[in-house]
């Protein structure tokens, strides 16, 4: 029987690279017969609607685009029973692509196709946030709707830097907010100017501080990190230094796990849903779906951990120096071409 997939591309995401490799990716997915319909989105949600419509009649799903586009594709699956819900294959091409370093995921197009058609299933937790789906980071606060207002243009053109410029702008003017948060084994109320819900070992430029480079992807907990509002730079880098040292000397932040966090303040807040606006409330709940979307990885990322009695999971691991995605030699200047490039921006792009 004819296996189907469902290939649903963002063009404009990241510089709209991934137009050059697209037979490159038919051909790898028709060779390992599969009947192919292929999307190119056509707007914002595009694929949350269509995923959301049709994905149940596909036995895989291969998403490529940035953070939001792969948000749009597990909203759309989540849409699904557990059992209707086919296995998620991505090939990132946005400007950070956080839950792609997360999943261990190389940056050529070439190597992360081979991994979505042929690597291993992973199940991983997945969030809910009040009514909608978040995959990575729930956030509200100081620099959290920056990836949605750096325009796509700087985007292109810098990349991650474009992130930092923008948010450089803004330290003089950090905001406050006083919050009470719940969560399942502790209280916390208190004046704040940032706050993380994440399961990921990468978000906004924190790679694997001590705090996330083991964080579990499919342990039924998010991790939380609230930040104390800095008095200038120079104790705002202090806080960076001592996040990434695991350390917190001062009191500046505070870190906890938990399946489900309830937020209450004194006034609306802005959230930020894996770097796309999350929506205004001044109340708010987080739950933890726990391994709620198979994906696929590289095996060689994939440590299979101990069995537990209610999970049997495995864990995501960085993956050792001398080892490279399924064997394939470190990438040369040759592979260039495989992975992005900034190049001059589309004026009608526009990247979720």
């Amino acid at each position: 029987m004819t296996k189907k997939m469902l290939f649903i591309f963002n063009p404009h995401s990241g510089k709209g690279q991934i137009k050059n490799h697209l037979l490159d990716i038919l051909d790898k997915f028709a060779k390992a017969e599969y009947d192919i319909t292929v999307r190119p989105t056509q707007e914002r949600l595009d694929a949350y609607n269509y995923i959301k419509n049709n994905g149940d009649k596909f036995d895989r799903i291969v998403v490529s685009g940035g953070d939001g586009t792969l948000n749009e594709a597990v909203k759309g699956l989540m849409e699904f029973d557990a059992d209707k819900r086919p296995c998620l294959g991505y090939i990132p091409t946005g400007t950070t692509n956080d839950f792609a370093s997360t999943l261990e995921l190389p940056k050529s197009i070439a190597k992360s196709s081979d991994i979505a058609v042929n690597g291993v299933p992973f199940k991983c937790d997945i969030g809910k946030f009040n009514s909608t789906t978040f995959n990575y980071v729930a956030a509200f606060g100081a620099f959290t709707d920056v990836p949605y207002d750096t325009p796509q243009e700087t985007k292109n053109i810098l990349g991650h830097t474009a992130y930092v410029l923008e948010g450089m702008k803004r330290l003089s003017s950090l905001p406050s907010y006083h919050v009470k948060i719940k969560y399942d084994n502790g209280e916390f109320e208190g004046d704040i100017f940032l706050c993380m819900i994440l399961n990921a070992t990468s978000v906004a430029g924190l790679h694997k501080t001590k705090q996330l480079k083991n964080v579990d992807l499919n342990d039924g907990l998010f991790e939380m990190l609230v930040f104390k509002r800095p008095t200038n730079l120079i104790e705002f880098q202090n806080i960076l230094i001592n996040l990434m040292r695991g350390e917190n000397s001062g009191d500046e932040y505070l870190f906890a796990k938990s399946s489900y966090f309830e937020f209450e303040c004194d006034e609306n807040i802005k959230w930020t849903l894996d770097g796309e606006y999350g929506g205004t409330e001044r109340v708010n709940e987080v739950f933890n779906r726990k391994q709620a979307v198979t994906f696929h990885v590289d095996p060689a990322c994939r440590e299979q951990a101990e069995e537990n009695a209610d999970s049997g999971f495995a864990i995501v691991k960085p993956l050792p120096d001398d080892v490279q995605p399924f064997g394939i030699e470190k990438q040369t200047d040759d592979d260039a071409e495989n992975s992005f490039q900034p190049e001059e921006p589309d004026p009608d792009s526009s990247e979720s």
